[in-house]
């Protein structure tokens, strides 16, 4: 061994940074110095496992290399380039390659990295493979991002390989794939592993987890002859194996072609070779005793690492497996973290936050500890034991800071599976065929076959909870149950103000009470009326059965009155109306940022009809908010340029066109003339069918309106406990134990008594941030996941027609929108909304969308509530919608069939991370503003 190898490292000039480090001393604190690929190698070699040795070439190294001014000044344009802009991002990439490529490298550089390569050997064959900082992580692994060379031999050609692997984090598709991640492009560095080549007669790569169907005791393995870089470039078809480790059993045993190999070749370098044996293609490269050593030693890396990974492997001469590389799976979904018992059987969940409440990103960590409080609550209201509130009821589950349910129990019983679809599908029909599909799988047999030990527990807790009595003034006296429900939730706000004077502890006890008392409160006393509304119209619709169709069934929602969202919208909407009045205010809307338009509205100096109407809005709504069951998130009242965006919206509406209350009084009068037409069509079966008919849709249209009522009272709770959360935050930053107030969403409410009492928190904060800034740039969230990993799917349908549930009727034909994060988007008149999932804080937008679809959602969801009620063709629960369509694309929604036509896709426009194209309105959008409605 050389200098090297004995003393670990190789220095700087200076004397302190190390310029080369031995792999075997690359440990997990090393990360910025030697990078992900290297960390990993090191803790395998450390672990004992056979790692081919070498040395990492540091940052440092890099550091002096790319030293000079230019190379930070081109850094710095890059990280102002938008993640969508491909072509100044490709532009400024390929300057920064050159520069790497063209700048000296340091003596001192140069001296230590030919020492390293001389102390692995003379001329010894090695692999020089990038190691960036931002790279192998459990959040992004940055697979094939930058270059790898193999078979190096020579000094000479070791230190070219090393400057084109330096100049190979400029490449495109890694700076690409950093915009994306919102990894900072000045803020990463390279290293470079230079390791001996293990000989390899067959080589390939692993997944410890299946990545595509999700299931973490598959295992994944692709293998070829030779080289793996056949494999990994996907030059060849490689033989595929899936292992259930469970059963110690092959699941899929798929042969490829091996119609080539990479080899390498003696002087340095590689070639492709085809085989010459004609029968290579009908035998595995692994037999079935290397193929479960290899699974075994791929379940010891994930034990060390702590998580599925995707390993690199050689197969030499001698039958020895060697470890080449190791990264973290970082496109599986995470496991649910439960309250259920720990047993090992599988176990159903799904998303509640996204498929009930409509919320495509994470949560806070503290709106989860909220939501683990509010669901304590309501499983005390249903008589079940919680010993800990703050960590939730059995049935409370949380993945990727999203809330989930856990319904096995449902599932198993016969009663849950007699309720549990019908519930789902009123919010998500995909997850309500989902949970039926689980019906059929004998892990999910019934296990508890009555049903009355269900209907004797829900009447239990409908006793105790006054439910018959607001049940029967709901019947009888609809206006008086409607007037009782107000009061209850204005009763409960006053419940929780505290003087002025009130101590930290005070207000976060607070907190608790309002989560764990006063939310759960309001739903036995408000839930029950609208469900009225809900049974009185299906009976009326099934006592007509066939002689009614589902558009006629529809058409009894439009303009549904009592309904607190739609009169929040139409208040915004009305604002706008005035302010158009004043052609000084619609220019303000439109000149100036929404920054420059907050701070006038906190100076009081907005035009007069513009601050004094959106002061009297916020009076009303400003508790309200998008993700507003988040008690971290912030309430339109805190943050109100969001409706900025929303008001230029409406403003760029065409003078003259059709306003949402007009399509909204449409609405009602169709309903109307609907409703007379089938008490008609009953008549013809006698005045009974007629009465029962005319009295349902009645009931339905008196009462169904105040579906959001709860919610509307829940989130006025919500702002309440917000605001105590806040003045505690306040109190702790005042005592020099959080840095920022806004810190406090970033803890769980146990954690903030804690920080009352003295602990130090801050170093916990940082990261979650982080981790709720890289789980909102996830694009895809299950509705359903199995404790396994596995993701229940549908069938994909056979035509190019998008299908869902048809939400609101009408079709329409418009340029589609894609939209992830409402705040601060203004959509064009006539645009389609096409979105993951909406909350009441996105309905706004709708009053200017041509049309609605939603990846979630079912036929009651929020957003088909609200669009069927301004007579917007909605279609909802519509899987991979999101990344079938693309921005501007021309696509028809049918809301009556429940399916979106889309034209040829066009390329698409550059889409910030968390917002929606800023483009001009392609072309398919009709002279009157609002698409071509049928």
């Amino acid at each position: 061994m050389s200098e090297v190898h004995e003393a670990g490292t190789a220095s700087a000039a200076d004397g302190r940074t190390p310029l080369v480090v031995a792999l075997d001393r690359a440990g997990t604190g090393m990360l910025p110095l030697v990078g992900g690929k290297a960390v990993n190698l090191g803790v395998m070699t450390a672990a004992g496992l056979r790692v081919p040795d070498g040395v990492c070439v540091t940052t440092e190294a890099y550091r002096q290399v790319t030293r000079e001014a230019r190379f930070a000044a081109l850094a710095e344009k890059l990280s102002a380039v938008p993640p969508g802009d491909t072509g100044a991002l490709s532009e400024l990439a390929g300057e920064i390659r050159d520069a790497v490529l063209g700048a000296p490298v340091p003596r001192a550089v140069t001296e230590a990295l030919t020492a390293a390569y001389r102390g692995l050997g003379s001329d010894v064959p090695v692999a020089v493979r990038s190691s960036a900082t931002a790279e192998d992580l459990p959040s992004a692994s940055f697979a094939g991002q930058q270059d790898t060379y193999l078979n190096v031999v020579g000094e000479d050609a070791v230190l070219d390989a090393v400057r084109h692997c330096w100049a190979s984090l400029w490449t495109d598709r890694a700076v690409a794939y950093r915009a994306t991640n919102g990894i900072d492009n000045r803020s990463v560095r390279l290293a470079v592993v230079v390791q001996r080549m293990a000989g390899a007669r067959v080589a390939g790569v692993m997944f410890t987890a299946d990545p595509v169907s999700g299931r973490r005791h598959w295992v994944t393995v692709d293998a070829a002859p030779g080289l793996g870089e056949a494999v990994v470039s996907g030059a060849v078809n490689p033989d595929h194996f899936v292992v259930d480790t469970t059963e110690d059993r092959v699941v899929e045993r798929r042969l490829g072609d091996k119609r080539l190999a990479v080899r390498p070749l003696s002087g340095g370098g590689t070639e492709h070779v085809e085989p010459t044996d004609p029968d290579t293609a009908a035998h595995a490269c692994l037999d079935t005793g290397e193929l479960r050593r290899l699974v075994a030693l791929g379940r010891d890396v994930e034990r060390l690492f702590g998580g599925p990974q995707d390993v690199e492997w050689t197969l030499d001469t001698e039958g020895r497996f060697w470890l080449t590389q190791s990264r973290p799976v970082t496109t599986l979904y995470p496991l649910p973290v439960t309250n259920a018992r720990g047993d090992e059987e599988i176990r159903a969940y799904f998303c509640y936050s996204m498929v009930w409440q409509g919320i495509q990103g994470p949560v806070t960590p503290v709106g989860l500890s909220a939501l683990r409080l509010v669901a304590s609550g309501m499983a005390r209201l249903a008589g079940l034991r919680v010993p800990d509130p703050y960590a939730g009821p059995a049935a409370y589950a949380e993945s990727g800071g999203r809330m989930f349910l856990d319904i096995t129990t449902a599932v198993r019983g016969a009663g849950g599976r007699a309720a549990l679809p019908g519930l789902l599908k009123m919010v998500d029909h995909q997850t309500a065929e989902l949970v039926g599909e689980l019906f059929d799988d004998p892990r999910f047999a019934v296990t508890d076959p009555s049903r009355a030990g269900l209907v004797r527990r829900l009447g239990r807790i409908a006793l105790r909870a006054g439910v018959p009595l607001r049940v029967a003034e709901a019947v009888v006296r609809p206006a008086a149950a409607r007037d009782r429900a107000a009061r209850v939730g204005a009763r409960q706000a006053e419940r929780f103000v505290l003087p002025e004077t009130a101590g930290a502890g005070q207000r976060l006890d607070t907190v608790r009470r309002i989560l764990l008392e006063g939310i759960p409160a309001l739903f036995p006393r408000m839930v029950p009326i609208p469900a009225v509304g809900g049974a009185a119209l299906g009976i009326a619709l099934k006592r007509l059965g066939e002689e009614v169709t589902e558009e006629e069934g529809l058409a009894l929602l439009r303009g549904l009155p009592h309904n607190v969202t739609t009169e929040m919208d139409l208040e915004l909407w009305r604002l706008a109306v005035r302010i158009r009045e004043e052609p000084g205010t619609v220019r303000l809307l439109g000149d100036f940022s929404h920054d420059e338009l907050l701070r006038s509205y906190r100076e009081g100096t907005l035009p007069s009809a513009l601050q004094r109407g959106l002061t009297a809005f916020l009076d009303r709504f400003g508790h309200r908010a998008v993700a507003e069951i988040d008690l971290g998130a912030p309430r339109w009242a805190d943050a109100p340029e969001h409706l900025f965006g929303v008001l230029a919206g409406y403003l760029s509406s065409p003078a003259g066109a059709s306003s949402p209350e007009s399509q909204f009084a449409d609405g009602a009068k169709l309903a109307e003339r609907t409703a007379g037409e089938l008490v008609a069509r009953a008549r013809a079966h006698g005045r009974l069918s007629a009465a029962v008919v005319g009295f349902g849709i009645r009931r339905a249209r008196q009462l169904l309106g105040l579906r959001e009522i709860t919610k509307f009272y829940s989130v006025l709770l919500v702002a309440r406990a917000r605001r105590e959360l806040l003045l505690v935050g306040e109190h702790l930053v005042a005592a020099g134990r959080l840095d920022a107030v806004e810190d406090v969403c970033f803890l769980d409410l146990r954690e903030v008594g804690e920080a009352l009492a003295g602990t130090v928190v801050r170093d916990r904060i940082e990261r979650r941030r982080e981790e709720y800034v890289r789980e909102g740039r996830r694009r895809h969230v299950p509705r359903m996941l199995l404790s396994d990993g596995t993701e229940p799917a549908l069938a994909a349908g056979e035509d190019g027609t998008l299908r869902g549930a048809p939400a609101s009727p009408g079709s329409v034909t418009g340029p589609v929108r894609l939209v992830y994060d409402p705040v601060g988007v203004s959509l064009r008149p006539g645009e389609i909304l096409v979105a993951p999932s909406t909350d009441p804080g996105w309905t706004p937008l709708f009053l200017t969308a041509g049309g609605v679809v939603l990846e979630t959602g079912g036929v009651n969801s929020h957003g088909a509530v609200v669009a069927r009620e301004y007579g917007i063709p909605a279609v909802v629960g519509v899987p991979g919608v999101l990344s079938a369509l693309s921005e501007g694309q021309t696509v028809t929604v049918n809301g009556t069939a429940g399916s979106v036509s889309a034209e040829e896709r066009q390329s698409p426009e550059p889409v910030a991370p968390g917002g929606s194209a800023a483009s001009a309105v392609p072309t398919g959008r009709t002279a009157e503003g609002r698409g071509r409605h049928v």
